[in-house]
Formats: structure tokens, C-alpha cells, sequence
């Protein structure tokens, strides 16, 4: 028996929750992923190919899975670089979201636990072969945008999202059956690297936050000019109109150092590993690590 599960998830910083039935994927979305990876768009992301039985039913990552509770955790900045600092990514901004969501949610399994003791729980942040967004439209948390991102209605894209797969069985939600407003073409408009198809899915070998983050080795040489970018792309979000409603984050890791607000081109073309750890202590931006910051800034726009 669970009391007060609206309580538990907003005292763990959940913006919005849903619960979706653990079950297999719909035929029609398999398929679409598989087409996807079959056109090469995962570019060299191998890992989005493997564990394909998990993928698919994720009654495989649990035993006797029945429910997969799903949060999205705002990241939305209340303070953003200025316009001559290389720019990173909003997500990045703060302390790393595998950790923090992780934290969130170890609370709300706490609470749950404590209710129910002979219950199994699995929480995943990004790290385990769920179809995240897939879940979150079933779970009624939002909808998939024309630029791929799960978009919450009155909030926006800034959002990540976390799941606990659990042997509870609970009230599934009301999946979402919104979409973006017709006719709106923005973010396909505004690509640097015309990576987003009508469809709603991106090619990640034209897409900047692939390139400047998940590539390893020297940019292709038809890269998308990055402009001030360093890690990361937003464009597609700053675009869209769906984002001018979104708050700032209450969540405090989230939120950027005066360390991370004052980095200029000069502090991280001088940057040493040392620094780099110090400055990027518990980070998002350890993905691209030292060596792919300095690859990106060589391509960069000077200020």
C-alpha cells in the first residue's frame, strides 16, 4: 500500500510524475528505433545497440517488474553565460544529473520501501537501457518535440528524466496525446547542423551536442561551425516556444558556480588536468574530458 505518493515525489524536487505499466514496447515505437539505428543516426554511440531484450521490455532489468514510476527533475537556468563565454550546455550547468536524480529518487524508494518491505525497486538515471522518453509519454509526463526532446506541457524541454522500476503494481497514468503546435518548424529551421527531421528523430553525426561531447578524435571536417559553443547545442530549445513558460530550477546542484559563470576562452585554452578536475568536479562535462574541450574551443568562433 502507498500513502501519499504525490507527497513523497515532491519532497524528492519532482516537477512532474506519472507511473506507466511495465510492459513491452508498442510494435510501431520498436520499430521506429530500429530504423533509426539501422540508418546509422546513433553515429558512434554502439551502446544504444546493445541490450536490445532490455530495451524492449523492461521487465528484464526486474524480476516481477510491474510498474515504472517516471520523474522529470527541472534544470532550467535562472542564470545563464554571458555572451562572450564559450558556451556550454544547460544541463551541464551544475553538479552532475546522474547523481543528483539518483539522489532524488534513492529518497522516494526509501519512502516506498519503508510502506511496502517485500518490494523490489531498480532506479535508472540514463545509465540503464530504458526507452526514457518512451516511458515518460506513457507515464503522461509529456510528449516528444519535432527536436526529439520530451517536452513537459507548461514547463518546457529542460528537464531530465528518471525512472524506479518496481514490483509494485500502481495506477498507471493518463499517457500524454499532446503534440507540438502544428505548423511550427523552428527548431529544424535553427539546427546548426540541419540534424532534426521532421519526424522527431536527429541525426547525431550533423548534431553539435554528438560532436562536441560524444565524438572522440578530430571533428569531421563538414562539421557544423559551432560557433561560441563548446559542449553542447541548445539552439533547438532556445528556439522553441514551448520553453518561454519554463521557471528556474529550485534544485541547488543544478544551479552554476561563479567558478563554471567566469570561464572564458583564455581559462580553458590555459586549463590543466588539475584544473579541469577542480573546475569540473562532479560534472556533466568530464564526458568530453580536458582534451575534447580544447579540440572544440580550436574550432570555435574567437569572441
Amino acid at each position: 500500500m502507498i500513502m501519499n505518493l504525490d507527497d513523497i515525489m515532491q519532497a524528492a524536487g519532482a516537477l512532474r510524475w506519472g507511473v506507466a505499466e511495465a510492459a513491452q514496447v508498442d510494435p510501431e515505437a520498436w520499430q521506429r528505433r530500429e530504423r533509426w539505428l539501422r540508418d546509422g543516426n546513433h553515429a558512434s554511440m554502439d551502446y544504444l545497440a546493445r541490450y536490445p531484450e532490455v530495451r524492449r521490455d523492461p521487465r528484464n532489468l526486474l524480476d516481477g517488474a510491474r510498474s515504472i514510476i517516471v520523474a522529470a527533475f527541472n534544470y532550467f537556468p535562472a542564470t545563464r553565460q554571458s555572451g562572450d563565454a564559450p558556451q556550454f550546455a544547460w544541463y551541464a550547468y551544475g553538479r552532475d544529473y546522474h547523481e543528483v536524480v539518483r539522489n532524488c529518487l534513492e529518497q522516494v524508494v526509501e519512502s516506498l520501501s519503508a510502506q511496502n518491505p517485500d518490494a523490489a525497486f531498480r532506479i535508472c538515471v540514463d545509465t540503464a537501457p530504458l526507452m526514457e522518453r518512451y516511458w515518460a509519454v506513457k507515464a503522461g509526463i509529456g510528449f516528444v518535440g519535432r527536436n526529439a526532446q520530451l517536452i513537459v506541457p507548461g514547463h518546457g524541454s529542460a528537464c531530465f528524466l528518471g525512472e524506479i522500476v518496481t514490483t509494485l503494481r500502481l495506477q498507471p497514468s493518463d499517457p500524454c496525446t499532446l503534440s507540438c503546435p502544428e505548423g511550427c518548424d523552428r527548431c529544424i529551421r535553427a539546427c546548426p547542423g540541419k540534424a532534426i527531421a521532421g519526424d522527431s528523430t536527429i541525426d547525431a553525426r550533423c548534431c553539435l551536442s554528438y560532436l562536441t561531447i560524444e565524438h572522440r578524435g578530430p571533428l569531421p571536417d563538414d562539421a557544423p561551425d559551432p560557433g561560441r559553443r563548446i559542449y553542447g547545442c541548445d539552439t533547438c530549445q532556445s528556439v522553441c516556444p514551448l520553453n518561454a513558460g519554463a521557471l528556474p530550477t529550485d534544485i541547488d546542484e543544478f544551479r552554476p558556480s561563479d567558478s563554471f559563470l567566469s570561464l572564458r576562452d583564455n581559462d580553458i585554452a590555459s586549463m590543466t588536468p588539475d584544473g579541469f578536475s577542480r573546475i569540473f568536479s562532479h560534472s556533466a562535462v568530464k564526458r568530453a574530458k580536458l582534451a575534447g574541450l580544447l579540440r572544440n574551443l580550436a574550432a570555435m568562433r574567437p569572441r
